[in-house]
């Protein structure tokens, strides 16, 4: 979906004129998402701490999940992926997804890695064919994502990681969730960025995902097969990405949550966005929970099945 600054309190128009938000109701809304979803990462964070602390000396698993959640945001910051209060959330949502192996690091039951993923792909597809969506007057601001946008988009991964003590069937659902969620996410901005960048090419053309209708590049609701091939080719390289989901099963399961989540984003964007009922970050951060609960309940459904073939 697209994303647009605001200025004073003028209407937040997209190329069409096909989306009415007021600008003090999407500020609200994106200030709200910050902050309730921001205080419970941040709170989980605190708690899932201190439990650790209250069993026994830190791992040193847990020390090491501080620096590179540190680093990682240094980097995302330095390089100007995003704002400062942006990349600092970032790396909050990192130590939500590290605190999983807080007693001893297992690549199996991680989702580092599809946020390391995620990172690479969105970046580069954010800077993927930049000069057209420029003259489109959708390019991502080049001071990088702001803190809404990040918790729009990861908020839902980082509430989700170590959900259920380790090793169990509820902490395996968790995890398939969280990836689906960061899968998601990646298919949505890499669907949208290529989309926008191919847009005056046959596989580009833009249609309103309700209607079928023609629409301009960078219209909430608006679908390309462009940009739908490459948000799912985005998804399956950050479900890749996590040896979790290397057996058929769980990568199934997360990759119909992913799917599912990117065409109800479509829905969202091209209804209740368009309408300005919901700005683009609260569209957002739902589509990921949308994910994440199709992904939970396929798993939960063949669970049984996975746990004794698998």
């Amino acid at each position: 979906m697209t994303d647009r600054p605001i200025v004073g309190t003028e209407p937040v128009v997209p190329p069409g004129g096909l989306k009415l938000v007021p600008a003090s109701r999407d500020r609200k809304q994106s200030d709200l998402l910050t902050g309730a979803v921001g205080i419970l990462l941040i709170l989980k964070l605190a708690v899932e701490s201190w439990r650790l602390h209250a069993a026994g000396p830190f791992h040193k698993s847990f020390y090491a999940a501080c620096v590179f959640s540190v680093v990682f945001a240094l980097f995302v910051w330095l390089i100007r992926s995003a704002t400062a209060p942006a990349a600092a959330m970032g790396g909050v949502i990192c130590m939500n997804l590290l605190l999983r192996q807080a007693d001893g690091f297992d690549a199996q039951n991680s989702a580092i890695f599809s946020l390391i993923a995620l990172f690479i792909l969105t970046f580069a597809a954010t800077r993927f064919g930049r000069s057209r969506k420029e003259s489109l007057g959708v390019a991502e601001l080049r001071s990088g994502r702001r803190a809404s946008q990040v918790i729009a988009n990861l908020g839902a991964a980082g509430l989700l990681a170590a959900t259920g003590r380790h090793g169990t069937p509820i902490s395996t659902f968790g995890l398939a969730a969280c990836v689906a969620a960061l899968a998601e996410a990646t298919a949505d901005t890499v669907s949208s960025e290529v989309g926008q960048a191919l847009a005056s090419t046959r596989l580009g053309a833009t249609i309103l995902i309700t209607s079928g209708r023609p629409v301009p590049p960078g219209t909430d609701g608006g679908v390309s097969v462009a940009g739908t091939l490459a948000g799912m080719l985005g998804a399956m390289l950050v479900i890749m990405a996590s040896p979790f989901a290397y057996t058929y099963g769980p990568a199934l399961c997360i990759f119909a949550g992913a799917v599912g989540g990117l065409i109800f984003d479509s829905i969202l964007g091209a209804t209740v966005e368009r309408k300005g009922w919901l700005n683009n970050d609260l569209v957002n951060f739902a589509s990921t929970v949308f994910a994440a609960i199709v992904a939970w309940t396929a798993h939960v459904l063949l669970y049984p099945i996975l746990s004794t073939r698998l």
